[in-house]
């Protein structure tokens, strides 16, 4: 996964990269010091160069899921990973939001009213400004439509909707989401919609692609599911080069070699590499 992604970097050349969550397998059982071995093979596992900065949304294997999040743990991954609830970036006049989707459960405790509060403060200010251009004076950025990444999917009842080429398999693409563990809540995601008025969506969790069309009131927008990056979560991990401008943006989904590739050339060069050991043999006899 590290030479994957080091030439992903290589080649590509991003200017920013936005990891969607599950940086790790147990984040939510560990103590401090697993925690911290965990964060620094990360950063080990994807160096950046100094230029490329790298901004990361929270997932439930990180802290755990909204009813078993322990303050500490979550503090912690805060602290670490430079992660808060709500993250509000800018880059070059695009407005990107990055959400805590674990403190999107809705029921008033502390981690969930303090993430709404800081939605409000951001949808307040992102709303004056697309308004009046003069409200706009006092901070340095213009006003664009912002794009929503998270790590859970919008409410949707199940994947079924998915069409892509990495979509779930069948019988799986069919199962009934669990909402607030597979996906937001209806409410959830309403909210959010109202309050960022997204021209975009990107979410992870599921392992799987898929693209949803979301219509709410006079805003349409896309939403992605960005499928793994592990071989351990798929055979064919994938990831995102995503293009954006002030108006208008792209995506493109690229893949790594396919796991059943990696073991066929691993194969190959096993073979080769003895078959030229034994005619280097033969020809010294």
């Amino acid at each position: 996964m590290h030479q994957a992604f080091q030439a992903v970097i290589k080649i590509h050349k991003p200017d920013v990269v936005f990891v969607l969550g599950d940086l790790f397998d147990e984040g939510e059982w560990t103590n401090d010091q697993q925690f911290n071995d965990y964060v620094d093979r990360f950063y080990s596992l994807f160096a950046l160069p100094k230029d490329i900065k790298m901004y990361v949304a929270v997932g439930n294997h990180d802290i755990g899921f909204h009813n078993r999040i322990r303050r500490k743990a979550l503090q912690r991954f805060t602290d670490r990973l430079k992660s808060p609830l709500v993250q509000h970036v800018v880059l070059k006049n695009t407005h990107i939001i990055v959400i805590n989707s674990m403190a999107m459960e809705g029921d008033s405790c502390n981690m969930c009213a303090e993430a709404q509060r800081q939605i409000s403060l951001v949808s307040d200010k992102l709303m004056k400004c697309s308004k009046n251009d003069e409200n706009c004076e006092n901070h340095s950025y213009n006003y664009s439509q912002p794009i929503l990444m998270q790590h859970f999917p919008l409410y949707r009842k199940s994947d079924a909707i998915c069409t892509e080429p990495d979509a779930p398999p069948l019988p799986e693409r069919n199962k009934l989401f669990r909402l607030k563990i597979d996906a937001l809540s209806k409410e959830a995601t309403e909210y959010l919609i109202s309050k960022i008025q997204p021209r975009a969506v990107f979410g992870g969790h599921t392992h799987h692609g898929c693209l949803v069309k979301h219509s709410y009131k006079n805003n349409e927008f896309l939403e992605y599911s960005v499928p793994s990056f592990s071989w351990r979560n798929r055979p064919d991990p994938k990831f995102m080069l995503v293009s954006i401008s002030h108006d208008e943006y792209s995506v493109n989904k690229c893949g790594l070699p396919k796991e059943a590739t990696m073991i066929s050339s691993a194969v190959i060069m096993s073979l080769l590499l003895l078959f030229y050991v034994f005619t280097i043999r033969k020809i010294g006899a």
